[in-house]
């Protein structure tokens, strides 16, 4: 059974570093978002002004202001008429056009923004003129409708673009050339092949600030791009090479995404990242290389070499780059030698280290002193040693679950020196025993899936700041947790003992408790007393045990005011649980 209140919830976890988004979204998104949101489009917010809408309004549109005409979601399939000549700012979003007339749009010549986002609109239904009468448009929105070619005038006025998710294969001169206001071009999800981007694509257009050309069929990084560019989307294509020179202009780049390509190192030269002398964030995971590039600019703070075919890290590739923040290795190939020692030494201001997913045998040797997060799950660590972490004593995040660390390779000072660590992660290793020698700073410590056997209270003692603790999927009994166990952990407010082998609750559980994980065990009875040293108990989870219909005394939840969720399903017989009086819902009874 499962006995929920509204009263109560956990607080969203919070982000700790400003970088984090910055890292995480070029990893889950094609490219970037479409324009229709963006801080530089002009449409207003309907009904932000008290004035009467204008009596000329087409039929079943909305005109709240003399210069705004609204005709999105109406399933139109032809464009309206009736619209006033004054309109600036025309929405016909989500409807089912086919075609633009021309003889409409050029009654049209003050407008400035043009929103036909998410229709069925064909080249064959754009008229080449359509948009010629139109020399005061500023925002053009026409991603997601069915073009196989751009249009191949847009006026000149023009300062974003947005034709994603089409089908183009081909651009013109003068789509986007000869534009010198135009700041941003979004022509992700659609089909471009380099023949479809003329060299002169944005020949007098030295504005663009951001250009989007995900997820196309591009072979090479195109030549010719704006000199003036901070932000390029070239994820998701067939790219293999970056020619000679055609990132050499690009000096005001900023980020440069590459991801999910073809690359190799022979597609890259020496020279291609050197002139991009602002460039912070470069992202090339998801390629074919077997090497760190050379010529690295000496701005990068965060570089992207995930699930690549690394197997050595040369150190003189990295050196210059002091200012790097945040390095990602994670599933490349590197072995033993695969990272020697000092090698990421120059690296003086490196924030976190990914190398998830490689095969290194021992922890990284001669790391940066200012290192704060190091990652290294699923590798084949077997030793951690007096001195292996020493040089990091700024450690704040370890993560070393799913290697092959048994207790007595674990040696008792090896954690000695981090004085600042927040979060050890040993899950999914050999361990028998908990390490010696954890930090008094920790906040957070897991320990699942490991052969866990006993716990005493030596290795958990000056924890005092320990809020959770996670020791599921281990083989722990009741009689194998010594007396005193949790007697330090003051602060501790959840407690994971799930999958384990206990047959009742264990006795004088820390009184911060807030989460008690017990389900997947053994026990067959709840008593009266088991919950008096937790009266902050908001969540407990019983669910398949061995409890019957009795099991449970009616006094045992006395006492706890706070409790707002008891799952006791999956147990041989329905549960009765009876929350206490000042819960706000009275329980019931179910079934498994």
């Amino acid at each position: 059974m499962v006995t929920r209140c509204p009263a109560w919830g956990h607080p969203e976890p919070s982000l700790n570093s400003q970088w984090l988004s910055l890292l995480l979204l070029p990893l889950l998104l094609p490219g970037p978002p479409p324009a229709l949101g963006m801080e530089d489009a002009s449409f207003p917010h309907l009904g932000e002004s008290s004035q009467p809408p204008p009596r000329a309004c087409p039929p079943r549109c909305s005109c709240p202001r003399a210069d705004t005409v609204d005709c999105a979601g109406l399933d139109l399939r032809v464009f309206p008429d009736n619209i006033t000549r004054a309109a600036q700012h025309l929405s016909l979003q989500n409807n089912q056009l086919q075609e633009l007339p021309y003889n409409e749009l050029s009654r049209l010549s003050g407008l400035r923004t043009l929103n036909l986002h998410n229709n069925l609109i064909s080249s064959e239904g754009l008229p080449d003129e359509a948009f010629e009468s139109l020399t005061q448009l500023q925002h053009i929105y026409m991603a997601h409708n069915k073009l196989s070619v751009a249009p191949q005038f847009l006026p000149r006025s023009l300062r974003v673009a947005d034709l994603a998710a089409n089908k183009v294969t081909e651009i013109f001169p003068l789509t986007f050339g000869e534009k010198p206001a135009l700041r941003s071009v979004y022509l992700h999800n659609n089909q471009l092949s380099n023949a479809g981007l003329p060299p002169d694509a944005f020949h007098g257009s030295q504005a663009v600030v951001t250009l989007s050309l995900s997820s196309n069929r591009l072979s090479y990084v195109p030549p010719s791009l704006p000199s003036s560019l901070e932000l390029l989307h070239l994820q998701n294509n067939l790219i293999s090479k970056v020619p000679r020179g055609a990132l050499s202009r690009q000096t005001h780049l900023r980020e440069l995404y590459l991801q999910h390509n073809q690359l190799t190192d022979s597609g890259l030269h020496a020279t291609t990242f050197s002139k991009l002398h602002g460039l912070e964030y470069l992202d090339l995971s998801h390629n074919q290389l077997a090497a760190v590039p050379a010529g690295l600019p000496h701005t990068l703070a965060v570089l992207h070499l995930g699930r690549n075919r690394i197997r050595w890290v040369e150190a003189a590739r990295l050196r210059g780059l002091r200012g790097l923040r945040y390095l990602l290795l994670q599933h490349n190939q590197l072995g033993a030698a695969g990272l020697p020692a000092g090698a990421l030494r120059p690296l003086r201001g490196l924030h976190t280290l990914h190398l998830y997913g490689n095969g290194l045998d021992r922890v990284p040797q001669a790391l940066p002193r200012r290192l704060r997060a190091l990652v290294l799950p699923h590798n084949r660590v077997t030793t951690l040693g007096a001195r292996d972490l020493a040089a990091t004593p700024g450690l704040a995040e370890l993560n070393l679950a799913y290697n092959r660390l048994a207790s007595a390779c674990v040696h008792r000072r090896a954690f000695r020196r981090l004085r600042a660590l927040r979060s050890l992660d040993l899950a999914g290793n050999q361990l028998t025993l908990l390490p010696s020698g954890l930090p008094a700073s920790l906040r957070t410590l897991r320990l699942q899936r490991n052969q866990l056997r006993a716990l005493e209270p030596e290795p958990l003692a000056g924890l005092d700041q320990l809020q959770e603790l996670c020791l599921a999927h281990n083989r722990l009994r009741v009689g194998d947790i010594g007396p005193g166990t949790w007697h330090e952990l003051q602060a501790l407010q959840v407690l994971d003992l799930s999958h384990n082998e206990l047959s009742f609750v264990p006795p004088d559980l820390p009184e911060a408790l807030e989460e008690l994980h017990l389900q997947g065990n053994r026990i067959s009875h709840v008593g009266p007393e088991a919950f008096l040293s937790t009266p902050r108990l908001r969540a407990l989870f019983l669910r398949a045990n061995r409890l019957h219909v009795t099991s449970i005394a009616p006094e045992a939840f006395l006492g706890l005011p706070h409790l707002r969720v008891v799952d006791t399903t999956g147990n041989p017989e329905p549960v009765l649980v009876q929350l206490p009086p000042t819960a706000p819902r009275r329980p019931r009874a179910e079934g498994p």
